[in-house]
C-alpha cells in the first residue's frame, strides 16, 4: 500500500470517527445513556451499526469517547487564562463564563457532564473531569492571595473543592429549570453572590462579572 493511500484511508477513519463522536454526543445529551441505542447512533451519523462497533467496540466503549473527548478541551481552555496582567479573581470569573457557555452550547461538553452524572448506569470506568477544575481553581486562588486580592480566611484548595462543585451544581439545575439558554446569563447572578466572599476587600462586582 502506497504511502499516500494509507494517508487517505487514515483520514477516512478520522472522518468516520469524528462522526460517530458527533452523532453520539448529540444523542446522550438529548437522550442519556439509557434512552440511546447503537442502531440511533448509526441512523444519527448516517453511518453502519458495523461502523459504530468497529471504531469503538461498543456503546460504553462511545460513551467512554465522548467523556474524554468533552473534557480534553477544558485543559486548553484552562490554559488561555494565565496572563498575570490580568488580576486573578477576574481570570477565574471569565474561565467560568467560558466554561459555563460549553456547557449549554457544545454537544460533546453537554454529553460528556450528563453520562458522567449517569455514571453509575455505565459498565466502564469514566474519567473525573472536578480533578482538572478543582486544580485550576486553586491556582488561581493562591495567585490572587499572592497579589493580595484574596480574603484572609479564604483558604485556595479547600475553597476551589467547593467554587468547583457549587458552580457545576448551579449550572446544571439551572439548564434542568430554565434549559441551556440560561446558563451563561445565570453565571453573573452566582459571581455577583460568590465573589465578594473571596475579596481581599469590598469591591463592585458587576464589572467583572458583566465584562466576562
Amino acid at each position: 500500500m502506497t504511502t499516500r493511500k494509507r494517508g487517505t484511508l487514515q483520514e477516512r477513519a478520522r472522518a468516520t470517527r469524528r462522526s460517530l463522536l458527533e452523532a453520539a454526543a448529540c444523542l446522550f445529551a438529548e437522550h442519556g445513556y439509557a434512552g440511546t441505542s447503537v442502531n440511533d447512533i448509526s441512523a444519527r451519523s448516517g453511518r453502519t451499526s458495523g461502523s459504530v462497533y468497529f471504531h469503538y467496540t461498543s456503546k460504553e466503549g462511545i460513551a467512554l469517547a465522548v467523556v474524554e473527548g468533552g473534557f480534553a478541551t477544558w485543559s486548553g481552555l484552562a490554559t488561555r487564562y494565565v496572563d498575570h496582567a490580568v488580576p486573578p479573581l477576574e481570570r477565574l470569573v471569565v474561565l467560568s463564563h467560558e466554561v459555563a457557555r460549553a456547557l449549554s452550547e457544545d454537544p460533546l461538553t453537554r454529553a460528556g457532564a450528563r453520562l458522567w452524572a449517569e455514571r453509575d448506569t455505565i459498565n466502564v470506568h469514566l474519567p473525573d473531569p472536578f480533578v482538572l477544575w478543582t486544580t485550576a481553581v486553586t491556582r488561581l486562588l493562591a495567585q490572587a492571595r499572592i497579589t493580595g486580592h484574596l480574603a484572609a480566611h479564604v483558604r485556595p484548595a479547600g475553597t476551589a473543592r467547593t467554587l468547583v462543585r457549587a458552580f457545576f451544581g448551579f449550572c446544571t439545575l439551572t439548564d434542568a429549570l430554565e434549559g441551556p439558554h440560561a446558563v451563561s446569563g445565570r453565571v453573573t447572578d452566582w459571581w455577583e453572590l460568590t465573589l465578594p466572599a473571596l475579596q481581599s476587600e469590598a469591591r463592585p462586582v458587576g464589572g467583572a462579572a458583566r465584562s466576562a
